[in-house]
């Protein structure tokens, strides 16, 4: 029998604009009306098989409910995991070789984009889509994510003591109104039109254009900035250097600092708290740092107290996230053309919680390498803390200088 033309074109004009349950329903009451024969007349007008149009008959029996499902239950393509029991496991493998994979997979030594994994797992027997397999990544709690700085290596063992025993220095310090301050070296910096971490704003479609490469401008050079964060006052210092970062340089900061601010903050004081990392040019093991600290003791009458963070721990040191951050914050974004610029930059950081910072630009020179004698280090009036001395130490000044 031929398709009847009116029933098809009137099929297929209301068919597009229905979901699939609508559709079958429509189908079967068109079948239903025209009586014997309805089912296959239908069929051959719309293209649907007429066991489908047979069950929507069955289903204009039933109650007419106000939700449910579209398709029934099972209907409809299965999802790939059900059609390849064995994509997920065979992706792990190509996601993570080291623990469940082969070692030698090539992906191992690529960037594993969904792509790559999709073209990879093809070529296994697995065919399937990059969406498919960002979609199972996500199913099996995968994400993208980045490297975290987390392991620090051996812990040693008295840690967490040191560190209890450097916060019982600084209560008692503070507790008597004595300085107590923070030291470390920042990173040092590209001076010049080189590209800096961060965004600030511009007018749109006009950045701050930059060299190409990070090769050092041989005039210009690098900064080293040093600083000296109060723990107190919530003070900062901050010497730019120019030249090497040593101990000589170290104590050069903390000498100009104490001129500068710290004698007037502390006139009475007759002894200062460092904390300063293990290593460095502030290290528990230089021998030229306890040298110049015997120098800056002598020429200030201060009694000098170090105490060490532990080796490793260096992010806990208060400097870090007390003044080195905020100063990395306020110049995000924007090229350190000079070290002039750098000096101004470092003193406009402030912070809500009333942080102050003042730097200046330290022209000296300071070589490396420079051997300190046994003779020299007897001069050294150093008296090792009864725990750990070699991370605790106390110099006391020379009165006859």
């Amino acid at each position: 029998m031929d398709t009847d033309p009116v029933l098809a074109e009137k099929l297929a004009a209301i068919l597009p604009h229905l979901n699939e349950k609508q559709r079958r329903l429509l189908l079967a009451a068109e079948a239903r009306a025209l009586g014997h024969g309805g089912v296959s007349r239908v069929a051959r007008a719309s293209g649907v098989s007429r066991p489908t149009i047979q069950k929507a008959l069955s289903e204009l029996q039933e109650p007419v409910s106000a939700g449910g499902r579209i398709r029934q239950a099972g209907g409809g393509r299965k999802k790939a995991r059900e059609r390849d029991p064995e994509l997920l496991s065979e992706l792990e493998a190509l996601v993570d070789p080291d623990s469940r994979g082969d070692p030698m997979s090539p992906l191992r030594w690529t960037c594993k984009s969904t792509r790559q994994l999709a073209a990879a797992l093809t070529g296994r027997g697995h065919p399937v889509s990059h969406q498919v397999v960002s979609e199972l990544l996500h199913e099996a709690g995968y994400s993208l994510q980045a490297n975290v700085k987390t392991r620090e290596g051996t812990h040693h063992l008295d840690r967490d003591g040191q560190f209890r025993y450097l916060n019982d220095q600084v209560k008692d310090f503070l507790a008597e109104r004595l300085p107590v301050v923070s030291v470390d070296t920042k990173k040092k910096e590209l001076v010049g039109l080189f590209k800096n971490g961060g965004q600030e704003w511009q007018p749109v479609q006009q950045p701050v254009e930059v060299n190409v490469h990070d090769f050092p401008d041989p005039q210009l050079g690098k900064a080293i900035p040093y600083g000296i964060y109060e723990v107190g006052r919530n003070r900062g210092w901050v010497s730019v250097g120019r030249d090497h970062d040593t101990a000589r340089f170290a104590v050069a900061s903390l000498h100009r600092w104490w001129q500068v601010l710290g004698s007037a903050a502390y006139p009475q004081a007759e002894r200062l708290l460092i904390s300063a990392d293990a290593g460095g040019s502030n290290g528990y093991r230089v021998r030229l740092w306890k040298l110049e600290l015997q120098r800056f003791a002598n020429a200030t009458g201060l009694q000098v107290t170090v105490c060490h963070l532990p080796p490793g721990t260096s992010k806990w040191n208060k400097i870090e996230h007390r003044l080195f951050s905020h100063i990395s914050m306020n110049w995000r974004g924007r090229p350190l053309t000079s070290h002039e610029d750098l000096v101004e930059l470092i003193r406009a950081t402030t912070t809500r919680a009333g942080l102050q910072v003042q730097a200046e630009l330290d022209l000296g020179l300071y070589p490396t390498q420079v051997k300190v004698s046994d003779a020299e280090m007897a001069t050294v009036r150093i008296t090792p803390h009864t725990f750990h001395g070699e991370w605790n130490y106390t110099i006391a000044p020379d009165r006859q200088h």
